[in-house]
């Protein structure tokens, strides 16, 4: 499980850093990538990447602001182009509007897909689990931006134990069938009659990853409760240190309200993005090094970093 920053600006691209996008790789657990915003660019940032289109399942967005979004006609287009790759379906997640700017693009332009897209909308009254399989949930809040936006809290449900192979066939247990029902939780009797309990051969369930992935947003309570322990948690800091009434003004955080939130909600790693152009790469560091007298476990991401979870 990785997170791969594809765009880390604010409002608009610098030499440096494109504009929102960012991977959740989870090609080892469900052999799928999912998308947290797309901004204009996002398909020429993933060139520059492993990250195979069709891989691409699950796209969620915080808001519909064009930073944040100006890129989906164009990815969801040039996933169609994979033409010697098998075409899988796609959901997008969003706040209410998101159906209608994706398909009147695709219209306006005359763009036929090869595959279907499953919109799942919501606003303020429809928040809370918005997506949930065998392995993985989805929980949306409301954050507090100039436009309705989310946050988002990706919760790997509990793995299961590891089986002790070793105990098992110091055991006399064959190899084979039996280990599978043994690691399924399942009590075994042997030929002699002995019998096995799964208990005593698996570990305790371990529990999943937490990853908290935040829109723009002032310094807020749902931030916090979205971030509640959670492994990692993704937070904008498009301002810094000493430009707190210009971040409120605009609806967004500096790199301090950003700590504080990561302080409150007791996560393990804060990584900030969503930086401001105007941001000299000298200021990074400065930036990094305000946030950390609050929170120290914080990074400043750059484009096309990968974080191992």
């Amino acid at each position: 499980m990785e997170l791969q920053f594809l765009g880390t600006s604010a409002g608009q691209p610098s030499k440096a850093r494109n504009v929102s996008s960012l991977a959740l790789k989870l090609l080892d657990e469900i052999n799928e990538v999912w998308l947290f915003d797309c901004g204009e660019g996002t398909q020429n940032q993933i060139l520059h990447t492993s990250i195979r289109p069709r891989k691409v399942s699950k796209i969620f967005i915080t808001h519909l602001h064009g930073d944040h979004i100006f890129g989906l006609p164009g990815f969801l287009s040039s996933r169609a182009f994979q033409a010697n790759e098998e075409q899988t379906n796609l959901d997008i997640y969003g706040p209410v509007g998101i159906r209608n700017f994706v398909l009147n693009s695709l219209r306006l332009s005359g763009s036929r897909l090869p595959y279907r897209i499953h919109f799942h909308e919501f606003d303020h009254n429809k928040l809370g689990l918005v997506m949930e399989t065998d392995q993985f949930k989805v929980y949306a809040e409301a954050l507090d931006h100039s436009i309705f936006c989310v946050g988002y809290r990706v919760i790997q449900k509990d793995l299961e134990g590891t089986l002790d192979a070793e105990a098992l066939k110091e055991a006399g247990v064959p190899f084979g069938p039996l280990f599978g029902k043994i690691k399924k939780g399942e009590d075994i009797a042997l030929p002699d009659g002995r019998l096995i309990q799964a208990k005593d051969y698996l570990s305790p369930p371990r529990p999943g990853k937490v990853i908290t992935i935040l829109g723009d947003t002032r310094k807020t309570n749902a931030s916090v409760r979205l971030g509640v322990g959670a492994d990692v948690l993704v937070h904008e800091a498009t301002y810094g240190k000493g430009d707190e009434k210009l971040a409120r003004n605009h609806g967004h955080s500096t790199n301090m309200d950003a700590a504080k939130v990561a302080q409150e909600a007791g996560a393990k790693r804060l990584l900030l993005n969503h930086i401001s152009p105007r941001f000299l790469a000298k200021d990074i560091s400065r930036m990094r090094d305000d946030a950390a007298s609050i929170f120290p476990n914080v990074h400043v991401v750059k484009d096309l970093e990968e974080i191992p979870l």
